[in-house]
């Protein structure tokens, strides 16, 4: 059995007890130089924070074990393709590779449709059903060039 598939058959295994534990459909597990360094499940209804996908969870986890943002060099295995939330963290983290069992056809059709978040996300901010409303651009534009100006920064 190649690891690609025992890795992803523990994210199967970690969204199937996840289940019995009130939480989610959902496991991940990020591996890095053949080893598991991170396994988290899907944790939204338990902890009450919508964030909580196994996915960001597992990044967390893998991000503190290895004291850095960049986890650039791991693989990240799911029991179902992540979602638009998670994808996102996934290119922050620096994950080059993702290995998933199910896809956002399986998870709509159990319930979890992520389409209206895929068809929103390409519109502009003024065209999206939750209002969106740029303020004090001049003021927030001073952020970024504090940030320019900053010696010793640590680019992500």
């Amino acid at each position: 059995m190649s690891n690609d598939r025992l890795y992803i058959l523990k994210a199967i295994e970690l969204a199937s007890a996840s289940i019995s534990d009130g939480g989610g459909p959902f496991g991940a597990v990020i591996v890095k130089d053949d080893k598991i360094i991170a396994e988290a499940s899907n944790r939204v209804v338990t902890t009450n924070d919508p964030t909580a996908h196994a996915e960001i969870l597992a990044i967390r986890q893998a991000s503190a074990l290895l004291h850095t943002h960049d986890l650039n060099g791991c693989t990240l295995y799911s029991s179902c393709e992540p979602c638009p939330m998670c994808l996102g963290a996934i290119y922050w983290s620096g994950i080059k590779k993702v290995v998933f069992a199910c896809d956002r056809n399986d998870a709509e059709k159990a319930g979890f449709s992520d389409r209206l978040i895929y068809s929103e996300i390409v519109l502009q901010p003024h065209e999206r059903i939750i209002s969106f409303t740029r303020e004090a651009e001049n003021e927030g534009k001073k952020v970024f060039r504090q940030w320019d100006e900053l010696e010793n920064k640590i680019p992500y």
